[in-house]
Order: structure tokens, then C-alpha cells, then sequence
């Protein structure tokens, strides 16, 4: 393999603390700023030593991630580690995904660990069952955290598999066609990092994103129902 971390990032001033971190992992880092706030995008202008894209307006996590991907393969690399840029997750858990990845070509999924702790929202916690049982019903693969940013995608081939979903959505839609064009998905086990209340820096809208997840799940159930890939 020859990795690159890809990390997308939407007003996470954090993104530094990651990014610090992250190099510790020895690869090339990728940074999307997805039409990101001033403080942030001064924060990643003050980086070094790493590749920015930049979108004009918020476009969604998911497109982020495919621009990052694009440029990745562009750039001679052939697999990408997603890192999320809120600082939930530990930087040298990667390490874990890139052994998996080692043994077989696969999509790689971090499993988060201790999901039962004090300062999991609700909504983390519900959201991960839902989207699992989900998951599996469209089609996709047995996973126990369909939710997780923590992955290790294999490129070209997760460009290949057509996901339409740009926004969060893209992270659990990408199992299902990955499932249904044969690429193997995997899991490992990783730390989780959640702050207290109003330390955290999320976008993620219950309501609104279980709706938007509640869309992409009918779309890909019907496809599979009228046996289309």
C-alpha cells in the first residue's frame, strides 16, 4: 500500500491537534476544508507540510472525502485513512486499520470502543444501532459501527463503486455498494474520544441527518428489492 491520510474538516479549529498527531503515523496528509468559517481556515493556512483543498461553500462530509480521494489517486497513493477533525479520534489507532488493510485488499472500518460513556450523546449511541440494522437490511455488510469517520478506504476501487450521497450519508452508503460489489469490508477496534457538553465540535443534526439517513437507506433498499447494484 502506498496511504495517505485524508482528513475532511467544516469549523473544527481542531483540526491542528489532529493534524499534529496524525504525522506521527509517518504519511502524507490531506486536508479538505469544506467552505470552513475565517478561524479555521486560518488555522489551516498557518500549517505546513501538508496537501489543502478548499470548497467555496459547505458541501458535505461526503464530498469532501471524494475530493480528497481524487486527489490522493492523482498524487500516487492507493489507499486513504479518514481521520475526523473533531479530535474524537486517537491519530495512532490508524495504525490498527493499515494491519488489517496489510493482510487484504478491504475497506477497513474503525469500531469505536466504550460507546457507553457518560458524554456519549443519545444520539451517537441510537444512530449507531439504526444505521448498523440499516446497513445490513440494504444489503451491505455486518458491522458493529457503520457510523464511524475512522476508515481505510482502498483507491481506486471505492471511487469506482458510484455513491451518490455527498453528505454523512456517504459513509454508510459506501458500505452497502462496497457489500454489493464484492470489495470486503472489515472492521478494528479503536479508542473514542468524547468531551464534555459544549466542548465538542459536531454538525451533526439528529432530526435532520436521521431523516437524510432515512432517505439513503429507502433509496438503496429499493435498489436491492428490484435487484438493481
Amino acid at each position: 500500500m502506498k496511504p495517505v491520510v485524508v482528513i475532511p474538516v467544516y469549523n473544527h479549529p481542531s483540526v491542528a491537534a489532529v493534524i499534529a498527531e496524525a504525522r506521527a503515523l509517518g504519511l502524507p496528509i490531506i486536508a479538505v476544508d469544506d467552505g470552513s468559517d475565517a478561524e479555521t481556515r486560518a488555522v489551516l493556512a498557518a500549517l505546513s507540510d501538508i496537501v489543502l483543498l478548499r470548497h467555496g461553500k459547505n458541501q458535505g462530509k461526503g464530498a469532501a472525502l471524494l475530493m480528497g480521494f481524487t486527489a490522493a489517486v492523482a498524487l500516487g497513493h492507493d489507499a486513504a485513512l479518514t481521520i475526523d477533525a473533531d479530535g474524537q479520534h486517537r491519530p495512532a489507532d490508524g495504525i490498527k486499520l493499515l494491519a488489517v488493510a496489510e493482510k487484504e485488499l478491504a475497506l477497513v472500518v474503525g469500531a469505536r470502543q466504550g460507546m457507553a460513556g457518560e458524554h456519549v450523546p443519545w444520539s451517537s449511541r441510537f444512530g449507531r444501532g439504526f444505521s448498523n440494522f440499516w446497513v445490513w437490511a440494504c444489503g451491505g455488510p455486518r458491522v458493529s459501527d457503520s457510523q464511524s469517520g475512522f476508515r481505510l478506504y482502498p483507491l481506486p476501487e471505492s471511487l469506482n463503486l458510484g455513491v451518490r450521497a455527498r453528505r454523512y450519508q456517504f459513509e454508510v452508503e459506501i458500505l452497502v455498494l462496497a457489500k454489493r460489489h464484492g470489495l470486503t469490508v472489515k472492521e478494528a477496534p479503536i479508542s473514542v474520544i468524547y468531551q464534555g457538553k459544549g466542548q465538542r465540535v459536531s454538525h451533526f443534526r439528529p432530526w435532520l441527518d436521521f431523516w437524510r439517513n432515512s432517505q439513503t437507506f429507502s433509496r438503496l433498499l429499493w435498489r436491492r428489492l428490484t435487484r438493481r447494484s
